[in-house]
């Protein structure tokens, strides 16, 4: 039996992606694929965390193509809905993005474009690739919960900082300065944790850690590149951890952040592994894809090749990167 939403694309739009733009923007977009002949119907989210039951219910309904139109936050819900649902496998669904969002970094590793008339055409293409998915299991309110991450996971001073922030989206506030403000406001009373990491089973870190990032791709807080050599689809995770360095130090090596030139800063290790299980002492927060969701003790594991998704027009198979 055929099915009917096969070449239907379902668009959950976030309305308030990128301080607004979701819905603002969403007649140009919308004009966009309708004269491109993208089939579509399109959904908006109403409250945190709606994109994730909007996917289970798209999928159950039949659809097997799905737009997020939204930033990190919304492509991150996107993702758990696919996990959440039981229907169909993960891969039998093709997940694209058109981004409005602030920060944007996921979109960065697949060459999509930020001009909707690009990006509408990345679509209507529809070059895919199979990307890694990371399974994430932490605490909150010590109750174990798991989520999963298409992209990066912050510790420590990163997922603070995201914290602040994310606490001053809910307060109705908007604008790129609130991650600035964030961050300086948690640099000058953060204080590192002691970490215990075992990565595949042996022990990798016990120590102090001002910060650290586990990733699939490469980007995260708005450009920033803590896993630099992440691929999304060589069925590994990369782990980054910033030892505890003085407050001058992290502020002197800060550009190395940004240029992909992390590694060189003597207090940076990092690994790849398919499994890492984190301790500290205290609890430390985590975010992951920029949305901050609970404490540790946390265990990372990898899910190779786990959702299908839409590539822009320019991106080159370099490495694993393979088009299917």
């Amino acid at each position: 039996m055929s099915n009917i939403f096969s070449d239907v694309w379902m668009v959950i739009v976030n309305p308030k992606a990128g301080s607004g733009r979701g819905l603002k923007d969403w007649p140009v977009i919308s004009n966009q694929m309708y004269n491109r002949g993208v089939h579509f119907t399109c959904v908006f989210t109403e409250h945190k965390y709606h994109a994730i039951e909007l996917t289970v219910k798209a999928v159950t309904d039949g659809y097997r193509n799905i737009v997020a139109i939204g930033g990190d936050g919304t492509i991150h819900e996107v993702v758990n809905g696919l996990f959440i649902q039981k229907v169909v496998s993960t891969t039998d669904v093709c997940l694209a993005v058109i981004p409005t969002g602030t920060g944007n970094d996921w979109i960065r590793m697949y060459g999509i474009s930020k001009t909707y008339s690009e990006a509408v055409e990345s679509l209507a293409q529809k070059k895919t690739v199979l990307q890694d998915v990371g399974k994430v299991d932490f605490f909150e309110t010590r109750v174990e919960h798991t989520r999963y991450m298409a992209n990066v996971a912050g510790l420590g001073y990163d997922a603070v900082v995201n914290l602040k922030y994310n606490n001053l989206k809910d307060e109705g506030k908007y604008g790129k300065w609130l991650y600035l403000r964030s961050t300086f406001n948690t640099f000058i009373n953060f204080s590192s944790k002691h970490f215990e990491i075992v990565a595949d089973g042996e022990p990798f870190y016990n120590g102090l850690v001002f910060s650290g990032a586990v990733g699939i791709g490469r980007f995260n807080g708005g450009g920033m590149q803590q896993t630099p050599n992440a691929a999304v689809d060589d069925g590994l995770m990369d782990l980054t951890i910033i030892k505890k360095m003085s407050k001058y130090k992290v502020l002197r090596n800060f550009r190395l952040l940004f240029s992909g030139s992390i590694y060189q800063i003597p207090k940076v290790i990092f690994k790849q592994c398919r499994e890492i299980e984190i301790k500290t002492d205290p609890e430390t927060r985590i975010e992951i894809d920029g949305e901050a969701v609970g404490t540790s003790p946390i265990k990372f594991s990898l899910v190779p090749k786990s959702i299908k998704v839409v590539v822009g027009q320019g991106y080159i198979t370099a490495g694993q990167h393979r088009l299917l």
